[in-house]
C-alpha cells in the first residue's frame, strides 16, 4: 500500500486515505543467507527444514532470536549440481530496518554490518549441519539484508508487510476510494503469504468479472 501511495497523483488521493496508509504499522525487515555447499558437508540423514532458536523466553519475534533454515536440495536433487546441497537461512521478519537506513551498499560499512548481522544465521546453519559442516568450503555465499528487500524486491523499508494483529484490527479491502482503483497484494484482506496475497487477486478479479464469466473463459482456453 505504500508503495502504491507514492504512485499516485496527489490530488486524487484523499487524505483520510493517505493517513491512514502512512499510520498502518510495518512487520521488520529480513536477514537472508543462500548458500551452495558439497553434500558431504552435512550430516547424515539431513532434513529439508530447520528452526533455530535461542532463547525461548524471547519469543519467535525477538530480533535475531529466531533463525529457519531449508534445505530444499534434499527432496529434490535437481535443484542442485550433483553432489552439492542449496540452502536458504533467514531471520522470520524480525531485522529492524532503522539498522540499515540511509547506508550505501557498496561501503565497508555496509560489509562490516552484513558480517556482523549475518553471524546468528552462520551459527544456525552450523548447529543445524552438523560438525562436518565448514563456511569456509561453501561454494556459493551470499547475503542479504532489508536493504535487498527494498531494492529487489521494492518493499517499502525492506517491510514483510502490514503489521496488524488478529483481533485487533482486520486488512482492508481491494476497494480504495479512488474510483476504478482496486489493490490486491499482502497489504490487504486476507494478509501476508503466498496464499493469501493470491486469494486477494483473485477476490479483485471476482469483483470485475462475474464467477459465471470466469467459467466461460476457462472453457474458452481449455482449462
Amino acid at each position: 500500500m505504500w508503495d502504491t501511495l507514492d504512485l499516485l497523483p496527489p490530488d486524487v488521493v484523499p487524505k483520510s486515505y493517505e493517513d491512514k496508509v502512512k499510520a498502518t504499522p510495518q512487520c521488520d525487515s529480513f536477514m537472508h543467507l543462500h548458500l551452495g555447499f558439497d553434500v558431504e558437508n552435512a550430516r547424515e540423514g539431513l532434513g529439508v527444514h530447520h528452526i533455530v532458536v535461542d532463547d525461548w523466553n524471547k519469543g519467535v519475534d525477538g530480533e535475531q532470536n529466531v533463525v529457519l533454515i531449508s534445505v530444499p536440495s534434499v527432496l529434490s536433487k535437481d535443484l542442485a549440481p550433483p553432489g552439492k546441497h542449496t540452502l536458504h537461512a533467514y531471520t522470520p521478519g524480525t531485522e529492524p530496518f532503522r539498522l540499515w537506513e540511509g547506508m550505501d551498499r557498496k561501503s565497508a560499512d555496509y560489509r562490516r554490518l552484513k558480517e556482523e548481522r549475518s553471524e546468528v544465521m552462520w551459527k544456525a546453519v552450523e548447529a543445524a549441519l552438523g560438525p562436518k559442516f565448514s563456511r569456509e568450503k561453501c561454494d556459493v555465499k551470499l547475503v542479504g539484508t532489508p536493504l535487498t528487500h527494498k531494492r529487489f524486491l521494492r518493499r517499502n523499508r525492506g517491510t514483510y508487510g502490514p503489521a496488524i494483529k488478529a483481533g485487533e484490527a482486520t486488512f482492508p479491502g481491494q476497494a480504495t476510494p479512488i474510483p476504478q482503483l482496486f489493490c490486491c497484494g499482502d497489504s490487504t484482506f486476507p494478509g501476508i503469504g503466498v496464499p493469501a496475497v493470491a486469494a486477494s487477486g483473485a477476490i479483485v478479479a471476482n469483483t470485475l468479472v462475474s464467477v459465471s464469466q470466469h467459467s466461460e473463459l476457462l472453457d474458452a482456453v481449455g482449462i
